[in-house]
């Protein structure tokens, strides 16, 4: 008998079991990279925390892609009617410009060209390939495959409160009203938590699928932590992308 075979005929897990389950993968958080120690105590050049902020924008301007592929996929209005509120969040309403667009103010108090910044001129490989690889993920998973990956809210709050608290002493270079972002965040993702969880804790309800909940959760901690990866290996060891390859030649070509 297989390992799967055997984890099937297992009794699920009681719920709150399960949770701490989910909530044991915090371990894992990308809060615990290198690059974020580097950040957290202060250690960070001015070019590491703004190469952070230009290619996690590339995440930011993913999620509310990520969250219509949710939408789409989710047959039930009452889920729907809570979780587009996750894209109102990101790209803004009449009254609140949005997570983007704070990010964007960040990149500004940093010393950041912002247009380059909205462009992703300076997006790496490896952090574009990650986030991609998660907004294919939920659009080809269930609605509520899609909710359990987002469950890496569960620790986020943590690190928001982190910056909002360390980064003006640390980096005091950053203007005190580009950190909207992470004051705003402190908030919706609290809520965001509760109805993911929720949702989560509904529908994985037999053993094998609660395996599966917690390979998704992983995976989506993988996304996170390659993203750290990437920037380590360009903005820590001076290896960016391509480093040592020859110019691209000049093709000449008739028109």
């Amino acid at each position: 008998m297989s390992v799967r075979d055997t984890t099937s005929q297992a009794p699920a897990w009681p719920r709150d079991v399960f949770e701490a389950k989910l909530r044991a993968l915090g371990a894992r958080y990308h809060i615990h990279h290198p690059y974020h120690r580097l950040m957290h105590e202060g250690r960070a050049s001015r070019a590491q925390i703004q190469g952070w902020v230009a290619n996690r924008y590339h995440y930011q301007v993913c999620i509310p892609i990520k969250d219509a592929n949710v939408l789409a996929n989710c047959p039930d209005p009452a889920t729907r009617r809570l979780w587009v509120q996750r894209i109102l969040d990101h790209d803004g309403t009449g009254d609140d410009p949005g997570g983007i667009e704070a990010w964007l103010a960040l990149a500004a108090a940093c010393g950041m060209d912002r247009d380059r910044v909205a462009a992703e001129t300076d997006v790496l490989p490896g952090v574009r390939f990650a986030v991609d690889a998660y907004v294919n993920f939920a659009r080809r998973a269930s609605w509520q495959e899609a909710a359990c990956s987002s469950l890496t809210e569960l620790f986020a709050p943590e690190i928001h409160q982190q910056r909002l608290t360390g980064w003006p002493d640390h980096y005091p270079w950053i203007a005190d009203d580009g950190l909207g972002y992470f004051r705003k965040r402190l908030s919706e993702a609290r809520r965001d938590v509760e109805h993911g969880l929720n949702v989560t804790l509904d529908h994985f309800t037999t053993r094998t699928d609660q395996e599966r909940a917690l390979d998704i959760l992983q995976f989506k901690l993988d996304v996170l932590w390659s993203m750290l990866d990437a920037m380590w290996m360009a903005y820590v060891e001076d290896r960016p992308p391509y480093q040592g390859c020859p110019p691209v030649p000049e093709i000449d070509h008739d028109d």
